[in-house]
């Protein structure tokens, strides 16, 4: 036990890995609330093109000289905008067209970057660089995942309601449409908020393994948020610690915890499937 102890509480020492963790720890528990609505909703998909369609608003603000984090979101929502706009405007389905605007808007990103001569390394950008992570960019992470994470909590019933029957929410006489760019924008929020823990190409893990982990083993969405929180604070801060003692990237070694996870709850799923059919077949 003291040996476990001793495990964590040495990285504790240096105060880069201080903020490590606690920049880990607030980003995964946001992207663990947002992830539960997305995994209602079905868009894991939407996750993965904004993740991707952020990298042409860095350069860009490089270039402006003003904070990545403000280029970053304002690429993401012209990603959610161009995605809504040209599903509403054509006969293409709604995946095909995220698969391309992200695939291009990442495509102009590299090309950019290329192109700048910036100071910043692309594998920190796609990969996340949270050991290296300044106490003005740990200010800028908590800003914007507490300002997330409030409106999430604010709202939680009518984005729930919305998310599992949009149609129903319509009915009721619920502001969908503000619901769906709201949610759109707070997915961008999230995003730009998790680029410092793990980059560009890894931050649709963080938003899609705790809620579909959740989603196996809970039977209620308030139980879905308890235990994908939970799951996400364990494998940053566990994942964080094992990068320092491997010296390794922090962001993979997170999301290689959160896929150990989802192995786990599919095992315990179909196990408790297993007993249900046999229960149903034993009184038939």
């Amino acid at each position: 036990m003291s040996l476990l102890l001793d495990w964590i509480l040495e990285p504790l020492a240096y105060p880069f890995m201080q903020r490590a963790l606690l920049a880990a720890v607030v980003t995964g528990v946001v992207c663990a609330v947002l992830s539960c609505y997305l995994v209602l909703k079905g868009w894991s998909l939407m996750g993965d093109a904004i993740s991707h369609a952020v990298l042409p608003g860095i350069v860009v603000a490089f270039l402006l000289g003003i904070p990545f984090a403000v280029g970053a979101f304002a690429s993401g929502v012209l990603c959610a905008l161009a995605t809504g706009y040209l599903k509403e405007h054509s006969r293409v389905k709604e995946d095909t067209v995220m698969g391309i605007v992200f695939s291009g808007m990442f495509a102009l990103g590299l090309v950019m970057f290329a192109r700048v001569d910036s100071d910043q390394h692309l594998s920190h950008i796609l990969f996340g660089n949270v050991l290296g992570i300044t106490t003005q960019e740990l200010t800028q992470i908590l800003l914007i995942a507490g300002v997330t994470l409030a409106i999430v909590m604010l709202k939680r019933r009518d984005l729930m309601l919305y998310c599992f029957d949009p149609h129903h929410a319509r009915v009721i006489g619920m502001p969908v449409k503000w619901l769906h760019y709201g949610l759109l924008c707070l997915l961008a929020m999230t995003i730009v908020a998790s680029l410092q823990a793990v980059g560009v190409i890894l931050v649709i893990a963080m938003l899609i393994a705790p809620g579909i982990v959740a989603f196996m083993v809970c039977k209620t969405f308030d139980g879905m948020l308890i235990v994908a929180t939970c799951v996400s604070v364990f494998s940053c801060v566990s994942g964080t610690l094992i990068s320092f003692y491997l010296d390794g990237a922090t962001g993979p070694c997170i999301v290689l915890v959160q896929a150990l996870f989802f192995a786990l709850a599919l095992v315990v799923h179909q196990v408790r499937t297993r007993r249900q059919r046999t229960a149903q077949a034993a009184l038939s």
